[in-house]
């Protein structure tokens, strides 16, 4: 019932930044939060930063506070991932998660942008 469609992957050096955005569609009354999660070549998928929807409280991974930052735009029903001095280990497949009250179908993915930084 929810749809999650992300953009602004792409390649950049070390220090660079990017702004990942997902669009949501579908049963958003059902949304509680909206997160990133990201998976790098060899690792396990972790979580990286979440908001709520209607309070807007935000969770970071520690290894990110104080570069990323997290937003949404309800009127847009999008969320973003303002991604800023990115360093090599950022590298990864980011994922737009959304957790919803839907006790079926409790939570649902994106289909994932690739994030490269290297020189």
């Amino acid at each position: 019932q929810v749809q999650l469609v992300e953009s602004g992957g792409g390649l950049v050096q070390p220090g660079g930044s990017l702004r990942l955005s997902c669009a949501a569609s579908g049963s958003i009354a059902r949304v509680s939060a909206l997160g990133w999660f990201r998976q790098a070549p060899g690792k396990e998928r972790e979580f990286v930063a979440s908001i709520s929807w209607s309070g807007g409280n935000t969770d970071y991974v520690g290894s990110v506070k104080g570069r990323f930052v997290i937003s949404r735009d309800t009127a847009k029903n999008t969320v973003y991932l303002q991604m800023n001095s990115l360093k090599p280990e950022d590298t990864a497949v980011y994922y737009c998660n959304a957790r919803t009250i839907n006790t079926v179908i409790p939570s649902y993915w994106g289909q994932g942008t690739q994030v490269t930084v290297s020189s």
